[in-house]
């Protein structure tokens, strides 16, 4: 998208969370299709009996973002990584109701590797990695956002260094040592 777009859709932005109908209907013609990909590409990952649709993904979230007045919107890239990151709530959220309604016998979790090539995972899964996120935040909040974005907001590594106002090369970086991380968080929950 060009530095104008971002621009539109900054002003865009504060307007809808001002109250502006004609800018939200505005917005979402200017952003949904990327949200809806980040949403589909999301819910490929979750088990095929999924209740959520991208379409009803996309709306939660979009509604939960416009209801945003303290936030100070900084464009675009801004709007999409904090969309990631309701989107990460609203499927744990889910996983978590879905749990409880179906109380799953023990199942051997897969691993971190396998999350990010599988096409699905499951409600465990989905709890297993917002649990190690939320460790890893502690840890080191840098590599739990960009493991964030990439994962759950499907950003590339320019987005998230642009997110970031880091270097490319750190975020590749940081991206390799949060997921080697993940990688051994992952494989010891998954010990017995």
């Amino acid at each position: 998208m060009s530095s104008s777009h971002d621009k539109s859709a900054t002003r865009l932005l504060h307007r809808a969370s001002g109250g502006d109908k004609l800018a939200a209907d505005q917005l979402i013609e200017l952003v949904y299709d990327e949200l809806r990909e980040v949403a589909a590409a999301q819910l490929r990952r979750e088990p095929a009996n999924h209740t959520l649709q991208p379409t009803s993904l996309v709306h939660e979230v979009f509604i939960k973002l416009i209801d945003q007045e303290q936030v100070v919107w900084h464009g675009r890239t801004h709007f999409l990584a904090i969309g990631a990151q309701a989107m990460r709530r609203i499927l744990v959220d889910h996983a978590r109701r879905n749990k409880r309604l179906k109380r799953e016998g023990a199942r051997k979790r897969l691993s971190f590797d396998e999350l990010l090539t599988i096409s699905r995972f499951r409600t465990d899964d989905v709890l297993a990695i917002h649990e190690a996120l939320k460790e890893l935040q502690v840890l080191n909040p840098r590599q739990s956002e960009i493991v964030e974005l990439r994962f759950f907001g499907g950003m590339t590594a320019v987005e998230v260094s642009e997110h970031l106002g880091v270097s490319k090369s750190t975020v590749d970086r940081e991206w390799r040592i949060a997921r080697a991380w993940l990688r051994k968080e992952l494989s010891e929950d998954a010990q017995p």
